[in-house]
């Protein structure tokens, strides 16, 4: 996929969160369709219309939280890993999950950011998720995983593209934590996956990107509160 094509796909995504009117759902839904076709062709389409409908069925059956977890990491594991440096010509680059969808595949931080957003669609609060960095021991390499905590004091169960089993974050000894974030707070890791709460810091400045493109390509829709 040609780089020139990163800010045409990140288009209207969010608008479908929180606060969006449900009659205007369909229409959120066609409208994204429409945008990856027009630039991706139509499997892309597909791979699109079937996220939407993941969604909207969690979202009409009320799926618990666990139930929840265990579809979307399933969903979109299915898609392939690709390197930044070849799908977008970058070092690093944050998909949306649109430009996820639409390319058929990314690297570990675009399997995460749209697992996240899926959950939070699905109505996961945002203080059971975090967005986890960590140190893959048996790749000895940085990577990114989601952490979803079932209560404050629980230990976390991974969401992980390189291995499709949610397991809990004792049972991970391959992956050394290093920092996470959720759209709230940013944790410095320690011991057993806790960590403490930290200031700004210029690791997230591909996340704030990210949000703000986001947040660009919703123009006119109803606001979301992201933080």
């Amino acid at each position: 996929m040609r780089p020139t094509c990163q800010r045409l796909c990140g288009l209207a995504l969010l608008g479908v969160l929180l606060g969006v009117p449900a009659w205007s759902l369909e229409e959120e839904d066609s409208n994204m369709r429409v945008a990856v076709q027009s630039v991706y062709g139509r499997s892309a389409a597909h791979r699109l219309l079937e996220w939407r409908r993941l969604v909207r069925e969690g979202q009409a059956a009320a799926w618990g939280e666990q139930e929840a977890i265990e579809r979307v990491n399933r969903f979109f594991n299915r898609l392939v890993f690709i390197d930044d440096i070849k799908l977008w010509a970058s070092e690093d680059y944050w998909a949306t999950p649109l430009e996820f969808l639409g390319a058929g595949g990314g690297d570990c931080e675009d399997f995460s950011l749209a697992k996240y957003f899926s959950l939070r669609e699905l109505g996961v609060p945002d203080d059971k998720l975090r967005l986890v960095y960590v140190k893959a021991l048996e790749l000895n390499q940085f990577h990114m995983v989601v952490a979803y905590y079932p209560t404050p004091a629980a230990v976390p169960l991974i969401l992980d593209n390189l291995k499709p089993a949610i397991l809990p974050a004792t049972r991970r000894g391959d992956l050394a934590p290093i920092y996470s974030f959720n759209g709230q707070h940013l944790w410095l890791m320690k011991e057993r996956g806790r960590g403490e709460l930290a200031g700004a810091s210029s690791r997230l400045s591909l996340w704030n990107e990210l949000r703000s493109r986001l947040e660009q390509s919703r123009l006119q829709r109803p606001a979301i509160n992201l933080d």
